[in-house]
């Protein structure tokens, strides 16, 4: 019974960690894999029998009472350390085993990783993977994450990391829509254009377009008339004669392949040299990361180098 108490007081304090790290229920059970049903479950049976309220609850909000900020700080110590325990399993291993979780923008998800996956599986039958597709800049340490494949600049020097391929951003249109209204030679032509563009999900924020000009880089934000909060949306738009729209070489080049999108202005285009990925140092030796690291250095950056330039 003793035993029982103690597992059941443990799966609270993960919990409420989660809860806490998250900003919400639902957060948590996302990265636990449960639901949140069973997160609240938990954490109430944690604060009848601390006595404590730990969260102030609003119907929009999740806000750590005084009492539930030390004790998550206290919370956290405890899943680093069981954490530090399940790597050391881990890296006794030598084959890859066990759940590998990678998080990811859904472009880089979409065309770059997700069809790499089938045949790293079958090299390692032993490994699960848990993809999670998010504009949101995760913590990888606080919600558990393996390996992270970010694209823009990085911040945290907690993560060790390395630089993938680099990758072309430059405009496109359908063949349609340059036939009927023209291509324009300049940048500063898009203003006679129907143009489609990308709002940042995290930020709110409409994507400003970089264009080498020389030895310089300038940004243009056009007056779009359709704005969407998915690169892969507004491709999809673009292939269907809605305008000119700046995207990826790896998320278009499937579709200039296929003679559905042109580059244009193509002169102008940006190379950039920031896909990375990252890791926490406790996952140095873990056999699944660095098998899966070794996979984003061929197929991945094999795929990247394809569509760079178009």
């Amino acid at each position: 019974m003793k035993e029982q108490i103690a597992l059941d007081r443990l799966t609270g304090l993960i919990a409420f960690a989660r809860a806490a790290s998250l900003g919400s229920y639902s957060a948590a059970a996302r990265a636990l894999s449960v639901s949140p049903s069973a997160i609240s479950k938990s954490i109430q049976r944690l604060e009848q029998r601390l006595g404590l309220s730990l969260f102030t609850r609003t119907t929009r909000s999740l806000t750590l009472t005084p009492e539930g900020r030390d004790l998550h700080e206290r919370a956290l110590r405890l899943l680093r350390e069981a954490e530090e325990i399940e790597q050391s399993a881990l890296r006794a291993r030598s084959e890859p085993a066990g759940t590998l979780r990678i998080a990811t923008s859904l472009p880089i998800g979409l065309h770059l990783i997700a069809p790499a996956l089938p045949a790293f599986r079958q090299a390692y039958p032993k490994l699960a993977i848990d993809l999670r597709l998010s504009d949101r800049m995760v913590d990888l340490i606080e919600e558990g994450i393996d390996v992270a494949i970010r694209i823009g600049d990085l911040a945290d020097s907690r993560l060790l990391s390395r630089k993938l391929a680099p990758h072309r951003l430059g405009c496109f249109a359908s063949p349609s829509y340059v036939a009927a209204r023209g291509t324009p030679l300049h940048p500063d032509e898009l203003g006679a254009h129907d143009t489609v563009n990308l709002r940042y999900q995290s930020s709110g924020q409409t994507f400003r377009w970089p264009f080498r000009m020389g030895d310089r880089e300038i940004e243009i934000l056009p007056e779009s008339a359709i704005v969407a909060d998915s690169s892969d949306a507004v491709i999809a738009m673009l292939v269907a004669g809605g305008g000119i729209g700046i995207a990826t070489s790896f998320a278009a080049a499937a579709h200039v392949r296929q003679g559905t999108l042109v580059p244009v202005l193509r002169n102008y285009a940006v190379d950039r040299s920031n896909i990375t990925a990252l890791w926490p140092e406790s996952r140095r030796a873990n056999p699944a990361v660095r098998a899966f690291l070794a996979l984003l250095q061929t197929t991945v950056v094999a795929r990247l180098a394809a569509s760079h330039p178009l």
